[in-house]
């Protein structure tokens, strides 16, 4: 009886909803539900921003999370120095949303004028192909956004050279020389020297470059970066969401012998941990992780000026810098992949991280370094794609590091092949799934299709793991002691019973 009256209460449950017209919102709220029921805890390697048109809207979407943390990505540092009104970041933000046709992420998800700076650009560049400057991808945009687009990623290209310098120059220890070129291009004859090496230009139009003082902003660019700077830091909105990642995020954790973070620990060629310069002073493994992410924090909340504005930098060279272990590569190539046409110039090499990767005695020292047992121990991290379609496996060092940056932004997917990984770790396993592509939503609806994915078990632990087990487990009998003796106080004497 009880079966058949629950059948009954449930089919009038349904038939109210469909017959008030609340039918799809019904199954949107019990998806939702099953959704967050299903995820205990859900973990972001990074790199929300710089992936697509709508990082705002993903944003809100983790926000609504009941359990969420992220692992900022170089890619989400230099927004969050954008934020804070970083010049070098701010250059570059803008400069990336115009070169992947996405302005509107600046317009319309935060309000950022962009009007000037298109003003200026149209006007500085009106007459200038702008070479090497075309768009990736293939954004839906009128010839009119296109140019617009195309105009404004080389305007702040080069305003973006103009002020890494002024930063370099203040910086002596980032180690960043090499990437001053302004004063190193022949404007008469048309190259660049390079690393010791001379190289053709593919653009020689520099019509706001003062060869005589080249790393000056003429009075046009600084009215555009002072505008910029004032939209990034009075923009309410990105703000919110860049105090959420300062909630919820960190350069790196650990959780249930997981060591999670965006990109790399950076080392030496012979494996051993890379000692980097940080305002002076020289750390490695996880104390550069942890001294990093205090300036970072000291960038939005210290009340001393020094230390806020060097934390305020250093985001800017987390973004780029050798030694930043979001970054891991030797340089950043922004010059040379958009003036010369020589691949060798614009070569960026990877730290000694990846090519060491599976070397078991590497990792095992890292895993030393953060406190973690090597033998029970793994590695998660992104960053770098895993070039799927060329066979190319994201676990390695046998089962010890998952790499699962497998594209889920769709410039990178022809790279991959794939439409990302998902880790997913529960009571007796790992898996990783891999999802295949979606050609857009509408075509979802239309074509009736959802995301589908391959599983694969990369793990599977010898006795079913309980909550006690886990870092949870451990604060809970914590918890419990402190209550069990609390207890025994008060019934000792130790503690008075409470007067009403």
């Amino acid at each position: 009886n009880h079966g058949v009256d629950k059948e009954a209460y449930y089919a009038g449950i349904l038939d109210a909803a469909v017959r008030t017209g609340r039918g799809i919102a019904l199954i949107e709220a019990l998806a939702q539900l099953i959704q967050r029921l299903a995820i205990s805890q859900l973990h972001i390697i990074g790199d929300i921003y710089d992936r697509g048109p709508q990082p705002d809207v993903i944003m809100e979407t983790l926000q609504a999370q009941h359990n969420v943390d992220i692992q900022w990505g170089n890619h989400d540092i230099v927004w969050m120095g954008a934020a804070l009104g970083q010049r070098g970041c701010i250059a570059h933000v803008v400069r990336n949303c115009a070169r992947y046709g996405n302005l509107s992420i600046l317009e319309d998800a935060y309000g950022i004028n962009i009007l000037p700076l298109a003003s200026f650009a149209l006007d500085a560049y009106r007459d200038d192909p702008c070479v090497g400057f075309g768009l990736k991808g293939n954004p839906d945009l009128s010839p009119s956004e296109l140019e617009m687009n195309v105009k404004i990623q080389k305007a702040m290209a080069i305003i973006q050279f103009k002020v890494e310098a002024a930063l370099i120059d203040e910086y002596p220890e980032f180690g960043l020389e090499s990437r001053k070129l302004l004063d190193k291009i022949d404007y008469e004859a048309g190259t660049v020297v390079v690393d010791g090496v001379e190289y053709p230009l593919t653009d020689r139009v520099f019509p706001t470059v003062d060869p005589q003082n080249p790393f000056a902003l003429t009075p046009a660019e600084e009215e555009v970066m002072c505008r910029l700077e004032a939209a990034f830091t009075g923009c309410e909105k990105l703000q919110r969401h860049m105090r959420f990642f300062l909630e919820v995020g960190s350069l790196y954790k650990i959780r249930n012998g997981n060591l999670m973070f965006h990109a790399c620990v950076p080392l030496n060629a012979d494996g051993s941990l890379k000692e980097v310069d940080v305002f002076g002073h020289r750390y490695k493994g996880r104390a550069l992780y942890d001294v990093m992410e205090r300036y970072v924090r000291a960038a939005f909340f210290s009340h001393d000026a020094e230390e806020s504005r060097r934390g305020r930098d250093l985001l800017w060279y987390l973004w780029l810098g050798e030694g930043s272990p979001l970054f891991a590569k030797s340089k950043m190539a922004t010059f040379e992949l958009y003036l010369i046409a020589d691949k060798a110039a614009r070569k960026e090499v990877k730290n000694p991280f990846y090519t060491l990767i599976e070397d078991e005695r590497v990792i095992a020292g890292i895993f030393e370094d953060f406190g973690m047992d090597p033998e029970t121990s793994h590695i998660v991290c992104g960053h770098v794609p895993v070039k799927v379609k060329d066979g190319e496996d994201p676990v390695k060092c046998g089962g010890r590091v998952f790499m699962i940056d497998g594209g889920f932004s769709r410039a990178y997917q022809p790279t991959t092949g794939i439409a990302g990984y998902t880790l997913i770790d529960n009571s007796y396993e790992f898996i990783l799934a891999a999802h295949e592509p979606l050609k857009s939503a509408a075509a979802a609806v239309v074509e009736e299709l959802d995301i589908h994915s391959s599983r694969r078990v990369v793990e599977r632990v010898e006795h079913r793991t309980l909550v006690a087990d886990t870092d949870d487990g451990a604060d809970i009998r914590r918890r419990v002691e402190d209550l069990e003796q609390l207890l025994e106080a008060y019934r000792d004497g130790q503690i008075a019973e409470g007067v009403r």
